[in-house]
């Protein structure tokens, strides 16, 4: 089976939640493939966003760019609804002055339909979320 990156808009994939919006940043740019894009947080944590797949995925490998995380936690649902989240993953991440934060995690069990993603604290009062890649394969589509 091919690998592919999962959570790209172009496949399919898409943002169906984020507890803050700025027009200038929206969420979508978090899976639109283009790295000068990106999606902000407005002040106050936690924050969070979820990505739909619309399909059955095997996640094995996630990078994640962002500016100023501190502590990131990733939840995952194999429901057809975003419920029933369970905790997948926490990390702290390192602190990189005026570069990108460039994390990457090798996922176990990485079955799911959604993901959400939660900033609970930061380096500084807004972070920001370039990029989300998923590495893996579809196992199957979910059924409406």
């Amino acid at each position: 089976m091919r690998k592919i990156d999962l959570c790209l808009s172009s496949e399919g994939s898409e943002v169906i939640l984020a507890t803050s919006s700025d027009e200038k940043h929206p969420p979508e740019n978090i899976i639109d493939g283009n790295p000068e894009t990106f999606w902000t947080t407005t002040g106050m944590f936690p924050q969070e966003f979820i990505i739909c797949f619309h399909k059955h995925v095997r996640i094995e490998r996630l990078v994640i760019q962002s500016y100023f995380v501190q502590t990131l936690k990733i939840e995952k649902s194999t429901s057809k609804e975003p419920v029933d989240f369970e905790q997948w993953i926490e990390k702290d991440l390192v602190h990189t002055e005026g570069q990108l934060q460039n994390e990457e995690i090798v996922a176990r069990d990485g079955s799911a339909t959604y993901l959400r993603f939660i900033i609970v604290s930061a380096f500084d009062h807004f972070a920001s979320v370039h990029s989300v890649s998923a590495e893996g394969t579809v196992v199957s589509n979910c059924s409406s």
